[in-house]
């Protein structure tokens, strides 16, 4: 299936990209084209699933990896890919001040809410208590539980469910 990379988005205009949204939940339709993410197109140019465009002219494998690291997004790429191979759906965690928001396997987001926001760090990265108190205190807000994905020097992901208890 061919794509075209624009801007931050690549876009499919394939028929067959329907079945990419509906039954693996990637991106969004708009109007007649599926825009999905940068980390989604990867992930899909590494599948073989979609051929990536820009300017008439292939986007190579080799090319996307360095766009993402350019636009710091490789170790939540990482994770990304970790947690889709695994069989989650992920979407934007944005709205939750995280990086994804994940469904259980089974579940989609049309048949109901994420069960988890995801955060990613590294392992060298400082987080004050008060960043991490806060991420505690949102994803609970939102009846979500917290999985904070640690990506170490070896690209290993650690992952640990952080939830809010009451003394």
């Amino acid at each position: 299936m061919d794509a075209e990379l624009i801007g931050e988005l690549v876009i499919i205009k394939d028929k067959k990209a329907v079945a990419l949204n509906e039954k693996s939940h990637y991106g969004k339709f708009n109007q007649d084209e599926l825009q999905i993410s940068l980390m989604e197109a990867h992930y899909l140019q590494e599948k073989g699933k979609i051929t990536i465009f820009d300017h008439g002219k292939i986007f190579s494998l080799d090319e996307m990896r360095e766009l993402i690291q350019n636009k710091d997004l490789l170790y939540r790429y990482i994770v990304f890919r970790d947690l889709r191979n695994r069989g989650y759906i992920v979407k934007t965690g944005f709205k939750y001040g995280s990086e994804f928001r994940l469904y259980e396997r089974g579940k989609s987001p049309g048949d109901g809410h994420s069960d988890f926001v995801v955060k990613v760090v590294t392992e060298n990265q400082n987080i004050s208590v008060l960043n991490f108190s806060s991420y505690v205190r949102v994803a609970h807000g939102v009846n979500k539980k917290l999985l904070l994905a640690v990506v170490d020097d070896e690209q290993d992901i650690t992952y640990y469910n952080v939830e809010w208890t009451r003394p």
